[in-house]
């Protein structure tokens, strides 16, 4: 049973170059909509309630948000509900953007940004959120065979101070070795969590050895992805979370965190329970034989 002071603070911190956060973040991709993220048909969420989660959010702890001027429904904007929510923004909220990925005003996706038009999104996730710069801005990987040209791009504006960390994402070890080539790499975000892309097991393990950050996307929807959790849960995973009085969402959360002290979680959602259960994760302990029946949960459903 998580006991206690709900707090994103009990999961720990980590340092993304000079800024601190706690382990535990919010990501914004559910914000603007209810359901499965970037659907045509999707009903735009209420204003009020992604206000209330965000302001709600802060309140318990969040200090890292994970955003992108991509993130929008018919009527909402994950980067604008930010503003909206947060603004004047606390100087220890760190708010990361990414680019790369383009979509219309209609919601369609556009081919991935070029070098050339990288500036551009840079400074439209700066008005959409009202800064005169950008914690941390995340190259996500888009098909290119090399990340150099756009990299050099993100590096260029960080020179400029419009940028202050970097980070790549859907990224591979490669990816990263020649991002770091050419500017500093804090982070990697990539999809992860328990039996979802153990492929990935060996980069998280390496991030970490290079004190590199590792931020999982779709670590309690795994396969779901956009869609969210599908029907049904591992029996071990469920006796695991029964035995804790928890959900298996917040087992999940919690055996992610327990693969290192440099992984940074950003569950996303716009339901206000779930966001508290989501926090409530980082006071969670499981016992070690907890970790190796989920482990092996984990190397199972590869």
């Amino acid at each position: 049973m998580v006991s206690g002071r709900v707090d994103a603070a009990a999961g720990g911190t980590w340092k993304l170059g000079d800024l601190t956060v706690n382990r535990v973040g919010l990501g914004a991709m559910r914000l603007p909509q209810y359901g499965q993220a970037f659907a045509a048909d999707a009903v735009p969420r209420d204003r009020g309630e992604s206000v209330r989660v965000l302001r709600r959010a802060v309140e318990l702890g969040v200090n890292h948000i994970d955003t992108a001027a991509f993130y929008f429904s018919r009527l909402r904007s994950a980067n604008e509900l930010i503003n909206r929510a947060l603004a004047p923004y606390s100087d220890e909220l760190v708010i990361a953007a990414k680019v790369g990925p383009r979509r219309d005003r209609s919601g369609n996706w556009l081919e991935p940004a070029t070098p050339g038009q990288l500036r551009g999104e840079v400074e439209e996730n700066l008005r959409q959120l009202g800064r005169d710069h950008l914690d941390l801005v995340y190259l996500r990987r888009s098909g290119q065979d090399s990340l150099a040209e756009h990299f050099g791009v993100l590096a260029e504006l960080r020179e400029a101070g419009l940028i202050r960390h970097l980070g790549v994402s859907n990224a591979t070890p490669a990816d990263m070795a020649e991002a770091q080539a050419i500017a500093p790499v804090v982070c990697v975000q990539n999809p992860y969590g328990l039996g979802h892309r153990g492929d990935q097991d060996e980069f998280v393990d390496a991030c970490g050895a290079q004190g590199v950050a590792f931020v999982p996307f779709f670590t309690i929807a795994g396969a779901g992805r956009e869609a969210g959790a599908t029907a049904g849960e591992h029996p071990e995973v469920g006796a695991i979370a029964r035995a804790h009085d928890a959900t298996p969402a917040q087992i999940r959360l919690a055996w992610a965190l327990r693969r290192g002290p440099h992984v940074l979680l950003i569950p996303g959602t716009g339901d206000p329970d779930h966001l508290v259960d989501n926090i409530a994760a980082a006071g969670l302990s499981l016992t070690p034989d907890d970790l190796t029946r989920l482990d092996a949960v984990h190397r199972a459903e590869q």
